[in-house]
């Protein structure tokens, strides 16, 4: 019976460090190549209860529980990460600037993620106890409903065999070369128009996970950009050289004119529809507000159950994070900034952790208030002169650490409510967050640090849509030199998206992403279709369900360690190039297009197999 109430125990911290630096590394490469990142409390559930229980035979439920709060922690803060810091890298070659370093990355995201957890400490009883009921947390919910459950063994079988599969067609694509991971066709006859995808397995396990109305909306968004805009701008621009470009309009082909034209007009549509998810729960975000001012029981350590920790240690735990944000060379900003991050960090953190209580951490708008944060922050340091290349990056860095607030206090209180339903300690659950932090802050920094010496962010092979984005909007506060007739233009259509009632965010991502992209996803949205549509009785739809979306954080988790370790072999010095160079086999052995084709048509229904099949993978 003791050992049934073990909590941090050393198995339970070291089984969470690892499935934080998985979670955590894939969820950062899949941002940087897609945009969007998801949840990995369930899958952490799911793997924490497979390995403690049937592979380390211990029973203890809450033991498990801090095996999933610690590896769920890297989700959260590769999500705030990656949304904005790769920004840096792209101004170091922009303006010639040193790049940032390990440490620096490390530090930004350490400061965002402690203060996410301390942040939510003093906020934990009037949004998980007194709203219990209020409040569903579905992530936190079905977590516990999975550790409770016990069976997880074939379920955990789902994840590790998407992983593997995953990781053997990513090396086999990207890492030999023996077929290519992207295809395209540009219609001659239709000048600006052109079709293509991305034939790797995350992008689908994202679009089965998201379901098929997110995926269709988001495609909807890539076929008005690839077969209206494009060809509009082909038509109306033939002979001429529009600014921003500096190039004929009749020398590019659709990929080129997406580069320089769209890129623009998505991130109007981007910045808008994350602005309006943001206005249109102002309301709420108000009154949530004003809520937890008045139901907020100041702890300060003597209470008799001593279930958080006390506030003495919140409040000199933020006062010290608040001095390093100051005066740590590696952090780039100055008093006002600093001051700028506690007071709207702690808003945000608040509007994060009843957010995501209400609509799930996948609906929480972070990159709106992101995005607001960041005008705010441009806006204040242009007003007190700090403008160029140091005001840009001070803005990036305050409105880094505010984003990684919000997406770690809503992971965080996701975490307290499986804690909550499974009668957990809650000042443990906060130090298992705190290391998982810490853990997940290092593992970051070195994964951006590795990937962008690597291939460099903005390229084909990692996008950063939202780091792009968020630069966009710096620059045109800073600089104001930007295209903003194209953007106006994003920012009209999803006004008309928007009274259409059709959901603006979906859309707007699938005119920004390049539909190479928002292809592979729709079509594992249909995938999920197929399977939600069998005819069979509820228990054995759920497990089925289960079993797809587990299958698929799989597929999402093997791609992304394989992404890092072909970023591993890029800078390896070898012969004149790298290793990388040297394993890839494409000059001896290269299928086509549609031998690339067929093997993602195969992947596609292994998704559709491990669902289905009447046996746990």
């Amino acid at each position: 019976m003791k050992n049934e109430r073990r909590e941090l125990s050393a198995a339970s911290i070291i089984i969470g460090i690892l499935l934080a630096v998985v979670f955590g590394a894939a969820n950062a490469y899949l941002g940087l190549r897609a945009g969007m990142t998801i949840s990995a409390s369930i899958p952490a559930a799911v793997l924490s209860m497979g390995i403690m229980r049937f592979l380390l035979q211990r029973k203890s439920v809450l033991e498990t529980n801090i095996v999933q709060t610690i590896g769920s922690a890297g989700e959260s803060v590769a999500a705030g990460a990656i949304f904005t810091l790769p920004a840096l890298y792209m101004w170091a070659d922009e303006w010639n600037e040193a790049a940032p370093s390990f440490i620096e990355i490390t530090m930004i995201a350490l400061c965002g993620g402690i203060l996410g957890v301390l942040f939510m400490v003093p906020l934990r009883r009037a949004l998980i106890e007194k709203e219990n009921k209020e409040l569903v947390y579905p992530e936190g919910k079905a977590c516990a409903q999975v550790i409770k459950a016990g069976d997880a063994a074939g379920h955990a079988g789902c994840v590790f065999a998407g992983m593997g599969i995953s990781a053997v067609y990513k090396f086999i694509s990207e890492g030999l070369g023996v077929f290519p991971s992207r295809v395209h066709y540009s219609f001659k006859r239709f000048k600006g128009a052109g079709i293509g995808v991305d034939v790797l397995p995350a992008l689908a396990g994202v679009g089965y996970i998201c379901g098929p109305k997110i995926a269709s909306y988001m495609i909807s968004g890539g076929l008005l950009t690839w077969f209206v805009l494009l060809p509009l701008i082909a038509l109306f621009g033939e002979g001429k050289v529009m600014f921003p470009a500096d190039v004929a309009i009749d020398m590019m082909d659709s990929q080129e004119l997406w580069g320089s034209y769209i890129r623009y007009i998505g991130a109007g549509a981007v910045a808008a529809a994350g602005l309006i998810s943001l206005i249109k729960t102002m309301p709420m975000i108000v009154a949530m507000v004003r809520d937890n001012i008045k139901s907020i029981k100041m702890n300060t350590g003597l209470d008799e159950k001593k279930e958080d920790l006390p506030m003495w240690l919140v409040v000199s735990g933020t006062v010290i994070i608040g001095i390093i944000i100051w005066l740590m060379p590696s952090i780039p900003v100055n008093i006002a900034g600093m001051i700028f991050i506690l007071v709207l960090g702690f808003f945000f953190a608040t509007v994060s952790a009843r957010m995501v209580g209400i609509v799930g951490s996948s609906n929480n708008p972070v990159s709106g208030m992101t995005i607001a944060t960041l005008l705010g922050a441009a806006f204040l340091l242009k007003s007190l002169g700090n403008v160029g290349f140091s005001g840009m990056v001070m803005a990036i860095a305050i409105g880094s650490v505010i984003c990684i607030i919000a997406a770690v206090a809503g992971d965080t209180s996701q975490d307290l409510k499986s804690g909550y339903i499974l009668s957990a300690t809650p000042a443990k659950q906060q130090i298992a967050e705190l290391i998982g932090v810490f853990v997940s802050s290092i593992t970051i920094g070195g994964v951006l640090y590795l990937l962008g010496n690597a291939f460099g962010y903005g390229s084909s092979s990692l996008p950063a849509p939202q780091a792009i984005l968020m630069k966009i909007v710096v620059e045109g506060v800073m600089q104001g030199d930007l295209p903003w007739h194209l953007i106006f233009i994003g920012v009209a259509i999803v006004v008309v998206v928007e009274v259409l009632q059709v959901p603006a965010l979906p859309v707007a991502i699938g005119i920004y992403l390049p539909i190479h992209l928002s292809m592979p996803i729709f079509l594992g949205g249909i995938i999920k279709l197929i399977v939600e549509n069998r005819k069979t009785d509820d228990e054995k739809k759920e497990n089925t369900m289960t079993r797809g979306m587990l299958y698929c954080s799989g597929l999402i988790a093997g791609e992304g360690l394989v992404g890092i370790l072909l970023a591993v072999l890029a800078i390896i010095p070898y012969s004149g190039s790298n290793l990388l160079e040297m394993v890839n086999c494409s000059d001896i052995f290269l299928l086509p297009q549609i031998g690339s084709l067929g093997l993602f048509v195969l992947m596609l229904a292994s998704i559709w197999y491990a669902a289905c099949r009447r046996k746990t993978v």
